[in-house]
């Protein structure tokens, strides 16, 4: 998504790989990233890690969402709201990357109890991950996620986001291959 005002390009990048969580320790840094780039020099000019060490598959490209709005203070900002796969709806400061909210899509998201908005770090629930010698049940999302392919929008008369999620949750059963 391009802001003109800014001349910043905004995009998504994907999840890390493989997908067997265990086979790539760490943050995976630079996935599952919300990235803003200086239209003229490519010049990286903020990164937001949405899912540190994604461990579900939910590769975080979708729509980059850009608004003004006022904020709690009434000073009117420049925004980015991106709904991701992982049941987040994030929203930034589109000219810093500052994050100002997280919030769940849904309140069946479980595989995150909350997001720590100072550290911008999701407070994972281990019930609900995808670890070798763990059956994992009703994990919400699925692989799938709560926002994948379709496009949202954003009406600034109405100042109403719209957008189109899935509601599906999975099992995760690990096994062992010869």
């Amino acid at each position: 998504r391009y802001d003109p005002s800014l001349n910043l390009i905004y995009y998504g990048s994907g999840n890390p790989a493989p997908w067997n969580e265990t086979m790539r320790p760490g943050d995976n840094k630079w996935t599952m990233t919300i990235m803003a780039r200086d239209a003229d020099t490519g010049e990286l000019k903020f990164g937001y890690q949405k899912t540190p060490h994604d461990e579900w598959d939910f590769a975080g490209v979708n729509v980059m969402m850009l608004s003004e709005q006022k904020d709690k203070d009434g000073k009117e900002r420049k925004l980015l709201t991106h709904p991701d796969r992982n049941g987040i709806v994030y929203t930034l400061d589109r000219s810093n990357g500052d994050l100002i909210s997280a919030n769940k899509l849904d309140d069946t998201v479980n595989v995150f109890k909350t997001v720590d908005l100072k550290t911008g770090l999701p407070v994972r629930d281990p019930e609900y991950g995808t670890y070798m010698n763990h059956k994992g049940t009703d994990i919400c999302p699925s692989a799938m996620g709560y926002h994948n392919q379709g496009h949202d929008s954003y009406d600034p008369k109405k100042q109403l986001f719209f957008m189109g999620i899935n509601h599906i949750c999975m099992d995760w059963e690990p096994f062992m291959l010869p």
